[in-house]
């Protein structure tokens, strides 16, 4: 009985050691930023023409888009001291919100209390999703 006692504490030991001793190197890394998917136009025959008063959109910056990317990393650690578990996304000039919590008026405030923010980075639309995809809230920035 000593001996089976005595083997349960070493191994016991033997996990705590594997534990405490193993490489850390992930949390101590700060996160990369989140890549930011590029959108690409693939002209089809007779739609490159460009129409008369037409106006191009204004080309995002590197400072926009990192002021875009701050903003929604912002975003996501305010919802989630809120406990409105979510990832926030920017998709060219779209942020998308994906969070079982959208029909929250937690969530709504937090997202009014952001949009000045994405508008000021040169985002034009926020969009908040259901887990299964479904959009809950479509709104110009």
């Amino acid at each position: 009985p000593m001996i089976v006692v005595i083997a349960i504490a070493l191994a016991g030991g033997a996990v705590i050691a594997y534990l405490g001793l193993r490489s850390t190197e992930t949390t101590t890394k700060a996160a990369p930023a989140p890549a930011m998917p590029v959108e690409q136009d693939t002209p089809t025959a007779g739609t490159d023409v460009a129409q008369p008063g037409a106006a191009e959109p204004a080309p995002t910056g590197p400072s926009q888009e990192q002021a875009a990317a701050s903003a929604a990393s912002q975003l996501e650690r305010e919802l989630k001291k809120q406990r409105l578990w979510s990832t926030v996304q920017i998709f060219g000039s779209r942020v998308e919100v994906r969070s079982g919590s959208c029909s929250d008026p937690a969530m709504a405030a937090a997202l009014d209390a952001s949009a000045s923010t994405f508008k000021a980075a040169g985002l034009t639309k926020l969009r908040c999703l259901e887990q299964s995809g479904q959009v809950v809230t479509d709104r110009d920035l």
